[in-house]
């Protein structure tokens, strides 16, 4: 199947490794130009070598005010188009209410939250008919994830804002999707489980409740990534696509 991304320009963020760089994984190997962030040029370097071909890094952090702006001027200017962005970032610190102080909330809700809406808002305001934002959320979006209040707090209201943003922008036909990941076999799962004392027990406790019996991979993510993102999904907007091997039983 075609996907149609050969010669669109996508900004991915946060995709110096795990579930970000696995979908500017798949964007690229179908033909799309690739803009990906981090907040180190070391890593960044690297991963746009990994990904070889015209893809382009950029250090960039998305708690920064003046971040959104410079990525979405920096695609237009090498690329001269943006289709789309997929704003990722890397999980916020686990926790529960009591452990978890002011600093970290705040720090959290500036890259998570508002540093997603801001980069959305931004990449809006100049993107065309067929133009896509896509947000990597969380499986907390519908159902608290034990140790994690920071997130259980935070990505619901993310997508809730990208549901209003759907409404909003769809007359100008651009869509909006996010996606909500389950146990990716990713160093941030992985060192999830860690934290429980006994990885491998834990996570054959969180294999045994998917249907699917194991964890998801990083290139299983980063193909429904690539698909939602690309114009074969032309029609789909707005929806909350959970990628977790079913672990999800709710409509």
């Amino acid at each position: 199947m075609d996907l149609g991304l050969q010669d669109r320009v996508y900004l991915v963020t946060g995709a110096t490794r795990g579930l970000g760089f696995a979908a500017a994984r798949e964007l690229a190997a179908d033909g799309a130009k690739v803009i990906v962030t981090g907040r180190s040029e070391e890593t960044v370097a690297e991963a746009a070598g990994r990904l070889g071909g015209d893809a382009f890094g950029m250090v960039a952090d998305n708690a920064d005010p003046a971040a959104a702006d410079r990525l979405v001027t920096a695609a237009h200017e090498r690329y001269g188009r943006l289709d789309g962005v997929l704003i990722s970032v890397g999980g916020p610190p686990a926790g529960s209410h009591e452990t978890v102080t002011d600093d970290q909330w705040q720090s959290a809700f500036e890259a998570v939250f508002l540093g997603a809406v801001r980069l959305a808002r931004t990449a809006a305001a100049r993107l065309g008919e067929g133009g896509v934002i896509g947000f990597v959320l969380s499986g907390s979006v519908h159902e608290p994830i034990p140790g994690l209040t920071v997130s259980n707090g935070l990505r619901p209201g993310l997508a809730g804002f990208a549901k209003s943003l759907a409404d909003e922008v769809g007359p100008r036909g651009i869509r909006v999707v996010g996606l909500l990941p389950g146990r990716i076999d990713t160093d941030r799962v992985r060192s999830l489980d860690a934290m429980t004392g006994d990885a491998d027990a834990a996570r054959k406790r969180s294999s045994a409740a998917i249907p699917l019996r194991r964890y998801g991979t990083p290139e299983e993510f980063g193909r429904a990534a690539a698909f939602l993102l690309s114009p074969a999904a032309s029609y789909v907007t707005g929806v909350m696509l959970q990628i977790d091997g079913g672990a999800r039983r709710g409509f």
